[in-house]
């Protein structure tokens, strides 16, 4: 059980002595290099690891979106890695301009190998790590600072002369000092600078240098000062990357991401939507999606998201989740009635801005960037408002009812959803709103054609409609159409209406255009109804209007 007082178990991380930092004052201008892990770090996360298949469809799909380095495996592992390592460098699956890049411990005989399953690579990156932090010493390996250091000169080493053995691949080295985030700062920066004495990085042929949370244990600051301490002690800095490699163990592993771009680093590695040990890798599509939401191109293409989606979910085996940053099924979508009625004002003011700058309340990219469409921004359930109905039956049907009909209308839906407990689907509000306003179903008057004739100001209204199972026709005289309609329903069949409010739309455009018409009616005894008619002809759905809102008072609306 949780302890009362937890300092008696655990303690504050350390802060970092750098009280001149720079990096809160700096911004992201332009994306880091990217280093997509799904295929090994993810891989090696899942319950039941990818197939060659599937770790072929997902390199594929990474090549799609734009993912210029890859790492494609751990070829020590087994003959599933190495296999599949082979057979991509054999089938010339990789484009000219990608990287694959492999990991391996930091042993002779796994540098080997790993090294033979890239033979005949035009290019590559070979990543070698070992574990450097106090815990990993003491715990793991019973070793003092010179003998991890050591570690890693002799991977060093062995880096260089398996490269010198394969000269027809263009060779580049990733070291990893494991466990940086927990590490003392000047143990990292000597393991680092010993790795560099022997590798001789040069600015056209740079080191890249990854400094991983392996295990995220402190606030995201603390990592960024980590990072900006890094580089600048470090020497060579123009002969070196610094890449990061965050985790997620205390949920902000793309905070200390952005905020380690922000410190100097020039690479990002993790995995699409997060995927990795534990509680995952930095998320790559957040940390890109962020910077696109800021104006800045991050180089990697999301334009269907839903492809990326169903891809890394069918070879991870995992559910992107619902509420998943830019991704999730519900990431852009507003039940909430407030939140629905301001989505739905800000998609009206986009329309008549003069510029292409988004800004729509709750909405941080436009959904279309991605792929996504606008009908499932907003949904309907028992907490949503009248905004969140007039925006379904707007995308749906094309209809933009009045404010007044909207208030209406809300509370027959409301009720609906309370009943239901349940989300209603466009069907689900369109049924209801069918039944509402007699548009279908039972219709006391059913308009089956109609006359105007007479002079201006004197009009005459002849019509037949469907009545009591027969036909009938009325007549009316008025000073227009509506007035005469209105007439007619008075003097022949003893319905008493006045019209408080009218209007009318288009619904499309070209020559596939119709109309709306609205009528917001008072009965004689004080009670409002609505009505509503849609024709091609705009007088015909003006008169369908008036009908609408007659069957309402038929029907006891």
């Amino acid at each position: 059980m949780m302890l009362t007082d937890p300092s008696a178990k655990y303690r504050p991380f350390p802060q970092v002595d750098l009280p001149d930092r720079q990096w809160p004052s700096r911004i992201i201008t332009a994306p880091p290099r990217w280093l997509s892990t799904d295929l090994r770090d993810g891989n090696q996360s899942l319950i039941d690891p990818m197939n060659a298949e599937k770790k072929t469809r997902f390199f594929d799909l990474l090549v799609k979106i734009g993912v210029k380095e890859i790492e494609v495996g751990f070829p020590s592992a087994g003959a599933t890695e190495f296999d599949f390592i082979q057979d991509l460098v054999r089938s010339d699956r990789i484009p000219d301009d990608v990287t694959p890049q492999v990991l391996t411990q930091a042993r002779e005989d796994l540098i080997a190998t790993t090294f033979e399953s890239l033979r005949g690579a035009k290019r590559a990156i070979v990543h070698v790590y070992n574990a450097i932090s106090p815990a990993w010493r003491r715990i793991v390996f019973g070793m003092e600072q010179p003998e991890i250091k050591a570690i890693a000169v002799h991977a060093a080493k062995l880096l260089r002369d398996n490269a010198a053995r394969q000269p027809d691949t263009d060779w580049y080295f990733e070291y990893s000092p494991e466990t940086f985030s927990t590490a003392e700062l000047d143990f990292s920066l000597e393991c680092c600078e010993a790795v560099i004495d022997i590798l001789q990085p040069t600015p056209d042929r740079p080191l890249i240098l990854n400094l991983p949370a392996t295990v995220e244990a402190a606030t995201p600051n603390i990592y960024a000062d980590q990072i900006e301490w890094f580089c600048r002690h470090i020497s060579r800095r123009d002969s070196v990357v610094i890449s990061l490699h965050t985790h997620n163990d205390r949920g902000t592993g793309v905070a200390a991401a952005e905020l380690g771009i922000m410190a100097g680093a020039d690479r990002v590695e993790g995995c699409m939507f997060g995927n990795g040990e534990r509680t995952g890798n930095c998320d790559i599509v957040t940390v890109a999606l962020n910077m696109y939401s800021q104006g800045i191109n991050p180089g990697l293409d999301f334009s269907d998201i839903d492809e990326v989606i169903q891809t890394v979910e069918y070879c991870n085996q995992l559910s992107v989740h619902p509420r998943h940053p830019y991704g999730g099924e519900l990431v852009f979508t507003a039940f909430s009635g407030s939140h629905q009625d301001a989505i739905k004002k800000g998609f009206a003011a986009q329309e008549v801005r003069n510029d292409e700058i988004w800004d729509v309340p709750y909405l941080p990219i436009d959904p279309a960037d991605l792929g996504r469409n606008y009908e499932a921004v907003i949904r309907v359930n028992s907490q949503s408002g009248k905004g969140g109905v007039a925006w379904v039956l707007q995308q749906d049907k094309g209809l933009k009812l009045p404010k007044r009909m909207q208030a209406d209308f809300s509370r027959v839906v409301q009720a609906l959803a309370d009943q239901s407990s349940r989300e209603l689907n466009a069907a689900d509000i369109w049924g209801a709103f069918e039944d509402h306003y007699r548009l279908s179903g039972d219709q006391p008057y059913r308009l089956i054609d109609y006359h105007e004739g007479g002079a201006a100001g004197d009009r005459i209204f002849t019509g037949k409609i469907a009545y009591q199972g027969g036909e009938r026709s009325i007549s009316g005289r008025g000073n227009g159409l509506l007035s005469s309609v209105l007439a007619a329903l008075r003097d022949e069949l003893g319905v008493d209406l006045d019209i408080a409010d009218y209007s009318e739309h288009a619904i499309g455009a070209g020559t596939d255009v119709a109309a709306a018409a609205y009528v917001e009616c008072r009965t004689s005894d004080g009670r409002t109804v609505f009505g509503i008619g849609t024709d091609t002809d705009v007088a015909t759905a003006s008169v369908q209007a008036v009908l609408s809102a007659a069957n309402s008072v038929a029907g006891g609306a």
